[in-house]
């Protein structure tokens, strides 16, 4: 029987999979070319990591090989990182592809040598070259290796006779982010290729692999598990599989019984917070580093959009490394960052979360009286919220003393409250509740659940702008609270400094007539000037 695996490239007689068979013949196609004759095409095959790229180009090797006219050669590159010496490089792929194609090439000691080895005078068939973590060589090979490639591409194309001593008739460069020109201060020489994206899987494609697991196991899984590891995941192809696992595998301790929400909850809580896995780990990696850092820290603001530019090097090296994403304006078609999933949003709110408010030291005195905030039966979350907001004023000094401000004003940045807002519910509430952020919309928009006596509570994290912008929040709120299926939501607003007229005025609470929701907001008072 099969398993689920994100490990690498899939085995598709070991493990389930999508087949994709529309990107592999479009790959197939690009690289032949639509008339063979004129030659096939030189793509790039891009994507964030663990989205099927490496893969993808398997089924496509598997393919070329069936043609006997074409003499085909797959080659990893990543040993070669950050290698520095250009020979070594040649003789390493010159090396793999005279064993792949069978055919003795001599070691190249220069970029013209290397060129010449793609020519008729070595080759007796066209050649098609899949190179895989092209990206990993080192500024200078990459330049090296794409003008190479660039110049048999222009003279093959120039050739009025349609004879060409160039034996390269198609080349793709796997996970080419240098290669696009974004961080080739020099402009990239590489101009002549077209561009393959690998997307995430569909919600039908993540249906597919769940429902291919029932037939051969015998388990029936929740159509709302199935549901819940798209929308957590967007489809993202090495988390949905990583799911998988644990759910069919590691956690599934009945599986004679069906894997229900519940079972899903466990394990998706142990996935965000216990268990180690590779992809994750490489996104906080990149999300913690400098300049990037301020960068994901930013995109923590409730009102305000940032546009995606994948020229910008900062949201470039985010993107291609899974930290973000982008999603089209549908007034406007601008397009606009976001997280790529729930599940990575999540994963970095509590990194950052756990870095910047670890813990919120002594919240009340002992022998306070809590019983306006919280009872055996009840939480009164605008009280709760009142009770922050003095522990943020009487603690602000040493409280915020190291937290990361911006470097154009030194102010915190917004996702600062954020974090400690919600260390300061979760360590209030201790163990009597169950806490955690939910972003519906993948961008800065977060929203605090919590879960106490038998009760669900929402709060809609905002900040106060104008007023303009406060009653679209309150519209917002009840509409996410209907969507909830909350008869009640609160609204906190993060502000400077409120005087208490205004308090007054805009904390009324709010009966929204469409859906029936009570909108209670909440002015939390950072005391930042």
């Amino acid at each position: 029987m099969r398993k689920f695996s994100s490990y690498g490239p899939i085995n598709t007689k070991l493990h389930y999979y999508v087949p994709r068979e529309a990107l592999v013949q479009q790959a197939y196609t690009e690289l032949v070319g639509t008339d063979p004759v004129e030659g096939g095409h030189y793509i790039t095959v891009w994507a964030p990591r663990q989205r099927g790229k490496s893969w993808v180009m398997q089924q496509v090797l598997k393919r070329l090989k069936l043609e006997e006219h074409f003499a085909v050669a797959k080659i990893n590159l990543q040993s070669l990182k950050d290698n520095n010496n250009l020979n070594e490089i040649l003789h390493y792929i010159t090396q793999h592809l005279s064993e792949q194609i069978t055919c003795t090439l001599p070691a190249p000691n220069s970029l013209q040598q290397f060129e010449t080895l793609l020519t008729s005078k070595y080759l007796d068939r066209p050649l098609i070259l899949i190179l895989d973590e092209f990206d990993a060589l080192t500024d200078a090979g990459i330049s090296g290796l794409a003008n190479v490639f660039r110049n048999i591409y222009i003279q093959r194309r120039e050739k009025t006779d349609g004879i060409s001593p160039y034996q390269l008739h198609g080349l793709a460069l796997i996970g080419v982010r240098a290669v696009l020109g974004v961080e080739n201060q020099s402009g990239s020489p590489f101009n002549v290729q077209r561009n393959l994206h690998i997307p995430n899987l569909t919600a039908d494609e993540v249906n597919e692999m769940y429902h291919w697991y029932e037939q051969e196991s015998g388990q029936t899984v929740n159509q709302a598990v199935i549901d819940r590891v798209f929308y957590e995941t967007q489809g993202q192809p090495g988390l949905v599989s990583w799911l998988g696992e644990l759910l069919t595998e590691t956690y599934n301790e009945t599986p004679e019984q069906p894997i229900t929400v519940a079972q899903f909850e466990q394990v998706y809580n142990l996935a965000l917070h216990a268990l180690p896995n590779n992809n994750l780990l490489n996104i906080v990696s990149k999300a913690r580093q400098e300049p990037y850092k301020a960068t994901v820290l930013e995109l923590f603001r409730t009102q305000h959009e940032y546009p995606f530019r994948y020229e910008d090097p900062q949201l470039n090296f985010l993107y291609l490394n899974g930290v973000i994403d982008w999603t089209e304006h549908p007034p406007d078609r601008t397009l606009i960052i976001k997280f790529p999933c729930p599940f990575v949003q999540k994963r970095l709110f509590h990194y950052f979360a756990g870095e910047i408010a670890p813990t919120s030291g002594r919240l009340y005195d002992p022998f306070d009286d809590l019983s306006d905030t919280i009872t055996d039966n009840a939480l009164n979350v605008p009280r709760l919220l009142r009770r922050c907001e003095t522990f943020f004023r009487e603690n602000h000094t040493w409280l915020f003393k190291d937290a990361p401000r911006r470097q154009t004003d030194l102010r915190l940045y917004e996702a600062v409250y954020h974090f400690n807002l919600y260390a300061y519910i979760r360590d209030f509430l201790q163990r009597r509740a169950q806490v955690w952020p939910e972003f519906p919309t993948g961008n800065g928009k977060v929203d605090l659940m919590i879960q106490y006596a038998g009760q669900i509570y929402a709060i809609e994290v905002k900040s106060f702008t104008n007023t303009y912008d406060y009653h679209q929040a309150l519209n917002q709120a009840a509409a996410y609270a209907a969507q909830l299926m909350l008869d009640e939501i609160t609204l906190a607003l993060f502000v400077e400094v409120v005087d208490d007229a205004n308090r007054a005025k805009y904390e009324a609470v709010h009966k929204d007539a469409e859906t029936g929701v009570t909108v209670r907001p909440v002015f939390v008072e950072t005391g930042e000037s």
